[in-house]
């Protein structure tokens, strides 16, 4: 018996040599893949940014088109609608924020001294670890340390600048085309598997448009409703602190409190602590309860309802390798990939029963069975 010219003992040099060749063009070229991935990351990361807006904004759109708008006008209202809401609000809230933070840091010494006569505590504290110095250096140096100088606050303007408009424009593409995408997305599935993956996708895009339109939402509920509480009790720089707990709300988990804690600091330095600041905490704790309970769960009805523990895992990871903008886009993700795991489950348990409709049966119940559990106006919500 003997062995063949390429297997065995008797593999001659040419063999190997042709073996090692292509060996090590595949390592080359994984290695080459993996470099130009990483010198193109921010790119890809402006890209990706670009496609999470458009699948977001895409149920408006759709909403629209079914109402038998061509789907170039139903992209462009949409855009420019959401485009005119947000130089809006910043226009609105840009000048008086920049305002009231430079009052806030004018003023800070006071506050300090004020603080120190009315608490002992403080005093003490300020005394041992000189915290009124240290609190005002960081407050002017932060514009030194946020711009860099004039020269890096230019170059961060117009990187910035760049970096907005690239978003928009692959935005604008990515709404435009998104239909094609997922068209040809779906043919790399085999056939047979191509009407259950075009579901899935539709419910995919469904879930995470609600999912962040409505996080949108219940961040601009809590941004108002502290500026009207703020306003109610007389607390000063009422605009600032509204911005940032409707900012920090957009945080999953820990944004609230994190928003609830700066705003009742700043009102224990500004106010009384008695009434103002206690009313301050009071509110914070009352309206979670209430944002918990009845506002989230209303408003993200038809979104994918997550555990806690999902939740705080998947905004950890988006935040550890995209920052906030990780962070924040994590949730939707992980939404996604339950739904797809959850029809992944359902085909298996349809296929397991024997039965052969069964499989073309259950996307359609997977997709039909209401996110939200019948009990979902009375559980708080993770976001």
């Amino acid at each position: 018996m003997t062995t063949g010219p390429e297997s065995g003992p008797g593999l001659r040099p040419g063999v190997l040599f042709r073996w090692g060749v292509f060996v090590s063009l595949g390592v080359v070229a994984t290695a080459a893949g993996v470099a130009a991935v990483y010198t193109a990351r921010g790119v890809l990361v402006r890209a990706l940014i670009a496609l999470f807006v458009a699948i977001s904004l895409d149920p408006a759109v759709r909403w629209l088109t079914r109402r038998g708008m061509r789907r170039g006008w139903a992209v462009t209202l949409i855009f420019a609608l959401a485009l005119a809401l947000l130089i809006g609000f910043l226009v609105s809230v840009i000048p008086p924020l920049v305002r009231e933070f430079q009052q806030l840091v004018a003023n800070f010494p006071t506050y300090i001294s004020e603080l120190q006569d009315r608490s002992r505590q403080f005093s003490d504290l300020n005394k041992r670890f000189n915290l009124s110095t240290q609190l005002e250096g960081v407050l002017k140096d932060a514009p030194a340390r946020i711009g860099g100088g004039l020269l890096g606050f230019t170059g961060r303007l117009f990187g910035a600048l760049f970096s907005t408009l690239t978003v928009l424009v692959l935005t604008i593409y990515f709404m435009a085309a998104l239909p094609q995408l997922q068209h040809g997305l779906i043919r790399l599935f085999p056939k047979v598997r191509r009407a259950r993956a075009g579901r899935i996708a539709d419910v995919v895009v469904d879930k995470v448009g609600a999912y962040m339109i409505g996080n949108l939402l219940i961040s601009l509920v809590a941004g108002t409703a502290a500026f009207i509480a703020f306003e109610a009790l007389r607390v000063p720089f009422a605009v600032p602190l509204g911005f940032v707990v409707a900012i920090t709300d957009l945080i999953p988990m820990i944004g609230a409190s994190l928003g609830a804690v700066v705003c009742v600091v700043v009102a224990l330095f500004v106010t009384d602590l008695w009434p103002t600041t206690v009313l301050v905490a009071a509110y914070f704790v009352v309206y979670q309860q209430v944002e918990n309970y009845w506002i989230a769960p209303r408003i993200l009805r038809s979104s994918v309802n997550l555990s806690a523990a999902a939740v705080l895992l998947a905004g950890l990871i988006g935040g550890t390798a995209l920052g906030l903008v990780g962070a924040l886009m994590a949730i939707p993700v992980a939404a996604a990939l339950r739904v797809l795991l959850t029809e992944e489950l359902a085909a298996r348990d349809a296929a397991g029963d024997g039965d052969g409709g069964a499989d073309a049966a259950a996307p359609e119940r997977a997709a039909a069975q209401p996110e939200a559990t019948a009990g979902a106006e009375e559980q708080p919500v993770s976001r």
